[in-house]
C-alpha cells in the first residue's frame, strides 16, 4: 500500500467516509422513493403490479442474499487480507480469479431462471397459484424472464464496488444505484405506451438498470488498477477461502432477506394489492436503513477487517462501539418518526393518480410494524461485519439460523389476526432477535463494550426525541386532512412536520451537550 492511500482514509476518517456513503445513498434512496411515486401514481396498487413486484423482487432477492450480501461480506475479509500482505498486484491476481468463479455461477443462475420462469414464480408466488390468479401468476413468469439478467449485472456491479471500498473508494459505489432509478422512472413515464402490458416496461427499465450500472463502474476500476481479465479459479487459495467463508454466510447476513421473501409468499395468499401494501411501506422503511445502516456498515466492515489483520483489538472494539453509536444517534428518531408520520408520509408521497386511500391506510399498518424493528435491522448490519471480518461465519449462521425459525412462527401466528402487517411485525421481531443474540455473542467473543459515551448519547437521543414527537403532535399530525386535502397542501403539510421535528431533534440534542466530537472516530 502506497503512503498516500494509507493518508487519504485518515484524513477522512470513518465519520467524513461515512458522510461520503450517507450521501451517495441518499441521492439513490430520494430518487428509488420518487421512482415508486411514480409508479404508484401510473399503476396503483395490486393487478399485474404485484407480478412485477414478484419479477422484480426475485433477481433483487439474489443479488442482496448472494452478492451484496454473503459474497461481500466473505469477500471484503480476504481482499483486505491480500491487500494488507501483497498489495495491489495480489489484489489483482485474486481478483481475476475470483471474477471467473463468480461469472460461472452467476451465468449458470441467471440462465437456470430464465429457463424456469414460471415455475420460479410459482415457488416465489405460490398465493397466485393457490387463489387460481393464472393470468397474474403467467405475467410474473413473463417478466421474470426479462428480469433474470439483472441478477448477473449487479452482482458483478457489487463485485466491483467491494474492490473501490476496499481501496476506500466508496463514493462511486454508493452512487451507482441512481442508474437503477432513473432507469425505472424513465421507463415508467416513456415506455408504458409500447406495451401491451404495461407493466413489462418497468421490467425492461429493471435489465437496462443492470447493464448501465455494470458499465458505470468499469473506468473507476480501471483507474483503481483492479480492472483485470478473468483468469480460470481452480486452486487459487482465496478463491476457496471466499467459498468457504459465503456458504454460511448466505444464511448469517442475508436472514432479514430471506425473512422478506417469507412476507412476500405469504402475502400472495391473502387479499389482492397486499404485496404493493408491503412494497410500499418497505420502501419506506428503507430509507432509512439504507442511508444510515447500509452507509455505516459499508465503511465499517473493511475497517474491522484491516484491523483484525493488523491484530489490533482495542481499536475493533472502539469502532463497533463508535458505529452503535451513530446508529442509535440516527435510528431511535428515524424509527419513532415512521410510526407517528405513517399516514402523512405515505399520502404525501403516493396518494394521487390510481392510489386510492384505503392502500394508503393499509401500507401505514404495515409501515408501522416494520418501524418497529428498523433499530434492529441497523444494528445487524453493524454487528454481523464484527463476525465476517474475523472470517467468522459459524456464529452468525447459528443466530441467523434461530432468527429465521422464530419469523416463520410469528409469521404463523401473526398472518391471521394481523394480516399483513402481521407478517411485517414478524419479521421486525426476528430481527431484535437476531440482533441481541449477536450482541450477546460479540460479548463474549472479543469483549464488546458499549462506551460511557455512548450510554450518555443514547439518553440524550432519547430525551431529544420525545421532543421531536411533542413537536409532531402539537402541529397536528392526527387527522382528516391527509385524506381530503389536495397534494400540494399534504406535501407543504408534511414539509412542516418533518423539518420542525428535525429542528427540534437536533437543537434538543445541541442543548443536553451533544457535540460533533461525540461522534467522530
Amino acid at each position: 500500500m502506497t503512503e498516500t492511500a494509507e493518508k487519504a482514509p485518515r484524513k477522512k476518517g470513518l465519520l467524513g467516509s461515512s458522510v461520503v456513503v450517507a450521501s451517495g445513498t441518499m441521492v439513490s434512496r430520494v430518487l428509488g422513493l420518487v421512482r415508486d411515486v411514480v409508479i404508484g401514481h401510473v399503476f396503483g396498487a395490486g393487478g399485474v403490479l404485484d407480478a412485477f413486484f414478484i419479477a422484480f423482487k426475485i433477481p433483487n432477492f439474489l443479488r442482496r442474499l448472494f452478492a451484496e450480501g454473503a459474497f461481500s461480506q466473505a469477500f471484503i475479509p480476504v481482499l483486505a487480507e491480500y491487500y494488507a500482505k501483497d498489495g495491489k498486484s495480489g489484489v489483482r491476481d485474486l481478483v481475476a480469479h475470483i471474477e471467473a468463479w463468480l461469472g460461472m455461477w452467476l451465468f449458470s443462475i441467471t440462465a437456470l431462471m430464465m429457463l424456469a420462469a414460471p415455475w420460479v414464480a410459482i415457488v416465489f408466488a405460490p398465493g397466485f397459484w393457490w387463489q387460481g390468479e393464472v393470468d397474474k401468476l403467467a405475467e410474473a413468469g413473463n417478466m421474470i424472464r426479462i428480469t433474470a439478467p439483472y441478477f448477473l449485472f449487479i452482482s458483478l456491479t457489487a463485485l466491483s464496488g467491494s474492490i473501490l471500498n476496499t481501496f476506500k473508494q466508496f463514493a462511486v459505489p454508493a452512487l451507482t444505484p441512481v442508474l437503477l432509478n432513473i432507469s425505472m422512472i424513465g421507463f415508467t413515464l416513456y415506455g408504458v405506451q409500447y406495451f401491451e402490458v404495461g407493466a413489462h416496461a418497468l421490467a425492461w427499465g429493471v435489465f437496462s438498470a443492470g447493464v448501465a450500472q455494470f458499465i458505470f463502474q468499469i473506468p473507476f476500476l480501471h483507474k483503481s488498477g483492479a480492472l483485470v481479465r478473468p483468469k480460470w479459479p481452480g486452486g487459487h487459495p482465496g478463491v476457496k477461502k471466499v467459498g468457504l467463508l459465503m456458504i454460511p454466510a448466505l444464511f448469517g447476513v442475508s436472514v432479514g432477506q430471506i425473512n422478506l421473501l417469507l412476507d412476500t409468499i405469504l402475502a400472495s395468499a391473502l387479499v389482492d394489492g397486499s404485496v404493493s401494501w408491503l412494497y410500499y411501506s418497505d420502501r419506506l422503511a428503507e430509507l432509512p436503513l439504507g442511508i444510515i445502516g447500509i452507509a455505516l456498515a459499508t465503511v465499517v466492515l473493511p475497517t474491522l477487517s484491516s484491523q483484525h489483520v493488523k491484530d489490533s483489538e482495542t481499536a475493533f472494539v472502539n469502532t463497533l462501539d463508535w458505529a452503535l453509536r451513530l446508529v442509535m444517534l440516527l435510528g431511535v428518531p428515524a424509527s419513532v418518526a415512521l410510526m407517528v408520520l405513517a399516514e402523512p408520509l405515505l399520502s404525501a408521497i403516493f396518494y394521487h393518480g390510481e392510489m386510492d386511500y384505503f392502500a394508503i391506510e393499509m401500507s401505514a399498518l404495515s409501515l408501522r410494524a416494520y418501524a418497529l424493528g428498523l433499530l434492529a435491522f441497523m444494528l445487524v448490519k453493524i454487528l454481523a461485519p464484527g463476525f465476517y471480518a474475523r472470517q467468522n461465519t459459524r456464529t452468525p449462521v447459528r443466530i441467523a439460523i434461530w432468527a429465521m425459525v422464530a419469523n416463520m412462527v410469528f409469521n404463523l401466528i401473526l398472518v391471521f389476526p394481523l394480516k399483513h402487517a402481521g407478517l411485517a411485525l414478524a419479521t421486525s421481531m426476528s430481527s431484535w432477535l437476531n440482533a441481541g443474540l449477536l450482541f450477546i455473542a460479540l460479548r463474549k467473543e472479543i469483549a464488546l463494550v458499549i462506551s460511557e459515551t455512548t450510554w450518555r448519547v443514547l439518553a440524550q437521543v432519547a430525551v431529544a426525541t420525545v421532543a421531536m414527537v411533542a413537536v409532531f403532535w402539537l402541529l397536528g399530525v392526527n387527522g382528516a386532512h391527509w385524506e381530503t386535502d389536495l397534494l400540494l397542501a399534504r406535501v407543504w403539510q408534511l414539509a412542516v412536520l418533518v423539518v420542525s421535528g428535525l429542528l427540534v431533534y437536533v437543537a434538543t440534542l445541541i442543548v443536553l451537550g451533544v457535540r460533533i466530537r461525540h461522534l467522530r472516530h
